[in-house]
């Protein structure tokens, strides 16, 4: 049995024996209900794959590939798995509780039938008013599945080039052209569904023209253009394998001094300084330069004049993007709930975080998710709850960065009627989720990481991130001085709007003196998720998964009378 030292003073140390972890109860249980001599068979690992994981597709070939991986232990027998080996099996990566996958949804509907994986300012590396801008954000975000980035296009200070920046602010520029260059190179890797570049633009009629020029070479073939500029529905992202959109508001809108549009509402709290605009010097290309700015738009974005009602009509013969900051959505879904949802089936809604959320903190994606917003904008720069939620809805189908909507947000009823965001709603399932015990923090923390005196006090925060109705925290016991801590708790949380909810998970350490020590975290989509026992590995607040730290725990599904 391993010690661990505790250096207190000069004099004196803690020392702290470290026990090997026990296989739990449940695990016992089941081992010895499928091995009948104490030793599991190919055959029996099967049986026990389809009947107690719920794996009715597996077979003795999955079962054999289990085995295989398992040889090169020391624990490993010819004749068949032994309980440790067992237990090694459950904790290690061909047992995830969400295990990689292929794409699986329909995506050969259109566009706005999806929640994409939506990017705010991807070009900031921090804050939203002093840090620098670079091209890394946007290839790391790309290369984490995000599927549209927003750029912001801004005359340089002697007018003659356009910049990425964020106007307004003290944030400094990157070259348009590398941004460019950036997503071209990146775009494909995580994700072969299209990538949607949306301009924020401030930018005069000739850097308009110098803008067309930039994008159709750079990204040549890769640039989906369309033939008109009416589109009555959206293309699939079938359709837009490995292309790229542009989204913006048209020229004329700028032009004419239209400030209500909404790529300009973000920037409306701000200040803004009349040399950003650019001076306009009209000449001969003029007429030209707008048209061929237009051509590259396959996504129109814009508000109609008036009111609410007005930006949220449908008009059966265009399909158009809108956006709306946290705070309108907010506000809207009070009032015209159900007329989001209903524009929200042919268009495209993008929500972007409030003026306010200088931080690059993020908002409660679930606002808009509840009212079909298939671009709900994060800022990517950061970390905390919401961004881990975001990245946990996202490794849906195969983390692709596109997840086909749920069908009810996308049904009318016989007299037209659509979802109802705010009607009571019925519960679906029940999911029962025990916690069994963790492992692998001495091997990815130093022995002090988290207590410079003893071993960690973990306890887990467990629950659901989803619709209003469905939101539920849980905490497990604190386990003191303990790296292997053994928890064996069963929380149940009732779900009505199973389609959007996201397990999220949290390890943390206790801490005496005020705020608890991050110990691990992982969000995964409950629609996803495959039952029976089944290992969890933790993320780092970044989203980067630790290497061995991760939880052991049982998942079951049923209905609130037979749990």
């Amino acid at each position: 049995m391993l010690k661990q030292n505790f250096k207190v003073c000069l004099c004196w140390k803690r020392i702290f024996k470290a026990r090997a972890v026990e296989p739990p109860l449940d695990v016992k249980n089941a081992f010895y209900r499928y091995s009948r001599s104490g030793m599991m068979t190919v055959d029996e690992l099967l049986r026990f794959l389809i009947e107690h994981q719920g794996e009715m597709n597996a077979t003795k070939e999955d079962a054999q590939a289990i085995f295989d991986s398992l040889k090169h232990l020391n624990i490993f027998h010819r004749r068949g798995l032994h309980l440790e080996a067992f237990f090694r099996y459950l904790l290690g990566d061909h047992n995830l509780a969400h295990p990689p996958q292929k794409v699986h949804h329909d995506m050969n509907a259109s566009l706005a039938h999806y929640f994409l994986f939506t990017g705010h300012n991807s070009y900031l590396t921090g804050n939203q008013v002093s840090s620098a801008s670079s091209v890394v954000p946007i290839k790391n975000a790309l290369l984490r599945g995000v599927r549209v980035i927003e750029l912001d296009l801004w005359p340089n200070s002697k007018g003659n080039d356009v910049e990425v920046r964020h106007g307004g602010t003290l944030t400094s520029p990157v070259d348009l052209q590398k941004c460019l260059q950036a997503i071209k190179e990146n775009a494909f890797h995580a994700s072969e569904y299209p990538v949607v570049i949306t301009f924020e633009d401030h930018l005069n009629q000739n850097l308009q023209k110098k803008v067309a020029k930039m994008v159709t070479e750079t990204f040549g073939e890769m640039l989906y253009c369309t033939e008109t500029e009416i589109l009555e529905q959206f293309p699939s992202p079938e359709l837009l394998k490995r292309r790229v959109l542009i989204s913006t508001k048209p020229p004329k809108e700028y032009l004419e001094g239209n400030t209500a549009g909404e790529e300009v509402s973000e920037n409306e709290s701000r200040t803004r300084n009349p040399s950003d605009i650019g001076e306009h010097v009209p000449d001969e290309d003029e007429e030209k330069a707008v048209p061929q700015y237009r051509q590259l738009i396959a996504i129109h974005a814009g508000k109609l004049k008036g009111g609410l009602e007005n930006w949220l009509s449908d008009d059966p013969k265009k399909v158009r993007r809108l956006s709306l900051s946290e705070q309108e959505l907010e506000n809207a879904t009070r009032t015209h709930g159900t007329k989001i949802v209903g524009f929200t089936q042919r268009n495209l809604l993008r929500v972007f975080p409030k003026g306010t959320r200088l931080d690059s903190s993020n908002y409660n994606p679930f606002v808009g998710w509840m009212h079909g917003a298939q671009m709900v904008a994060f800022n990517m720069q950061g970390h905390g709850k919401h961004l881990w939620i975001m990245q946990g809805m996202f490794k849906a189908n195969g983390g692709c960065g596109y997840v086909k909507k749920p069908d009810f947000l996308l049904q009318r009823g016989p007299n037209d009627e659509v979802f109802n965001p705010n009607a009571p709603l019925d519960v679906k399932t029940v999911m029962t989720v025990k916690v069994f015990l963790g492992e692998g923090w001495h091997q990815d923390f130093p022995h002090t990481a988290f207590d410079r005196y003893s071993p960690p006090d973990f306890y887990t925060r467990i629950g659901i991130a989803g619709a209003r109705a469905d939101r539920d925290i849980r905490e497990t016991a604190k386990i003191e001085d303990e790296w292997l801590p053994v928890w064996n708790e069963e929380f149940e949380f009732i779900l009505r709007v199973p389609e959007l909810a996201v397990l999220r998970i949290e390890v943390l350490e206790y801490d005496t003196t005020g705020k608890p020590d991050f110990g691990g975290q992982a969000c995964l989509p409950v629609s996803e998720l495959r039952t029976g026992i089944r290992t969890v590995p933790l993320h780092d607040k970044k989203g980067n998964r630790y290497k061995h730290a991760r939880l052991l725990l049982s998942i079951k599904f049923g209905l609130p009378y037979d749990i």
